[in-house]
């Protein structure tokens, strides 16, 4: 049984991964095998960048937009961002921040709200 009742689904595919839109492809890339303790699996020619935890499984991928605009917080992008889970809320902040993150409005008692090095925003969660 699913969610969505007695109905199961019939799986199409399989995720792959998320791809996001970025200036300087192996520049973000970098920041978030930092952040995530993942590694470069693929990498075209800078213009288009794959990290993960392993070749075969699901990562994150940069793809190069000559004139990219970063979201502006929390108008464009409240709805669309990252979590990363992180054990001390600001033993992680200080090490985003060193990394070139910058830290944004909002936030709570078990989230923290930053950028990354393009604009892109991602919380840091704690529970």
């Amino acid at each position: 049984m699913s969610a969505f009742g007695d109905i199961v689904p019939r799986m199409i595919g399989r995720w792959h991964g998320l791809v996001i839109d970025c200036p300087d492809p192996r520049g973000l890339a970098g920041f978030y095998e930092a952040l995530l303790g993942m590694v470069r699996v693929q990498d075209d020619d800078g213009r288009f960048v794959v990290i993960g935890d392993t070749p075969d499984r699901p990562g994150l991928a940069f793809a190069l937009v000559e004139d990219w605009t970063p979201p502006q917080w929390p108008r464009e992008s409240a709805h669309q961002h990252l979590d990363v889970r992180v054990d001390d809320l600001a033993a992680a902040g200080a090490e985003v921040l060193a990394l070139g993150a910058r830290r944004l409005d909002g936030g709570g008692e078990r989230f923290d709200v930053y950028a990354d090095p393009a604009g892109h925003p991602f919380c840091l969660v704690s529970w």
